[in-house]
Formats: structure tokens, C-alpha cells, sequence
């Protein structure tokens, strides 16, 4: 069983910075967890995409994320990360990490971690 454990959450100003964590008991960006996420879920919203990245590196991001958060995986340490900057009030809400990829049997499988709350101020 993929365990995902996020960190780096906090309360912030607006206009500041968080780099959040998400440490995985596999390799990352291999066959096991071929694509990592960040998404988010505020109160009384449902959960959204922040950005994604393959294991050919490539990124997306959602609108709200272009510019100013960046993902980026570390295989050295089986860590992925996000760099939010800029951030503001509306990015608040509880950040998740989820994994996808296929399984030893070749089943494709997802896995999430715990989520981190992250509290932008005005």
C-alpha cells in the first residue's frame, strides 16, 4: 500500500509564500506513481485541481495556480512539492496530494494523502 504524507501548511499573509510536501513510500514519477497531484478543497466547495505533474515531467495547472504556484518532484526523495507564492485569501482550504499509476499487477490504482490546511489572511 502508496502512503502520502503532505506537510508545509500553515497560516500565511496574503502576498506570502508556503511550499508545501508530500513524501511517498514509493518512487515517485515511476510506474507505481506515474502521476502526482495537488488539489484542494475549501469549506463547503468540492475538491479542485492545483497542478499535476507526469513522469515525463510535465506540469499542468489549473487557472488559479498559472503563475504562481509551481510542482515539482524530487526522485532523490520521493517528494513531491508546491511552491505557492503570491498566494491570497481565496486559496485557502485543505491542500490533498494524490498519486495514480499501476500497481505490480497492472491495476491502476490512486492513492491520497491526509490533506494540510493552508489559511491565507487578508
Amino acid at each position: 500500500q502508496v502512503q502520502l504524507v503532505e506537510s508545509g501548511g500553515g497560516l500565511v499573509q496574503a502576498g506570502g509564500s508556503l511550499r508545501l510536501s508530500c513524501a511517498a513510500s514509493t518512487r515517485i514519477l515511476s510506474r507505481r506513481l506515474n502521476t502526482m497531484g495537488w488539489y484542494r478543497q475549501a469549506p463547503g466547495k468540492q475538491r479542485e485541481l492545483v497542478a499535476t505533474i507526469t513522469m515525463g515531467d510535465t506540469t499542468t495547472y489549473a487557472d488559479a495556480a498559472k503563475g504562481r504556484f509551481t510542482i515539482s518532484g524530487d526522485n532523490t526523495k520521493d517528494t513531491v512539492y508546491l511552491q505557492m507564492n503570491s498566494l491570497k485569501p481565496e486559496d485557502t482550504a485543505v491542500y490533498y496530494c494524490k498519486g495514480s499509476g499501476f500497481s505490480d499487477d497492472l491495476i491502476f490504482r490512486e492513492y491520497w494523502g491526509q490533506g494540510t490546511q493552508v489559511t491565507v489572511s487578508s
